[in-house]
């Protein structure tokens, strides 16, 4: 069973920066692993996903240019790097994991969750 934990949310004003952590247990180095996130009023969005051995990772085109998604198989943890944060960025943020290494856009492709982490940026 894989378990993952999210920390690093905060609020930040526009313009600044924030990286996500997302810290797993269980089986990890052959998952891919996904960042997605809700904001309020709204269904849960995709945002960046990475493959197994960080080879493939695709991006919303929300956030294409402005996040980074990382992972480091050694330390079981997955990172959104967030810059040029803006107020439309606010949302729980939420770390996903899958039973397969490749990466997925679709919420129903992973296995497990997070509880998310809240991330507020004032304008």
């Amino acid at each position: 069973q894989v378990q993952l934990v999210e920390s690093g949310g905060r609020l930040v004003q526009a313009g600044g920066s924030l990286t996500l952590s997302c810290a797993t247990s269980g089986p990890f180095s052959q998952n891919a692993m996904g960042w997605f996130r809700q904001a309020p009023g709204k269904e849960r969005e995709f945002v960046a996903t990475i493959s197994w051995n960080s080879g493939r990772r695709y991006y919303a085109d929300s956030v294409k240019g402005r996040f980074i998604i990382s992972r480091d198989n050694v330390k079981n943890t997955v990172y959104l790097h967030m810059n040029s944060l803006q107020p439309e960025d606010t949302a729980v943020y939420y770390c996903a994991a899958r039973t397969l290494g490749t990466p997925a856009i679709v919420e129903g492709a992973y296995a497990y969750w997070g509880q998310g982490t809240q991330v507020t940026v004032s304008s």
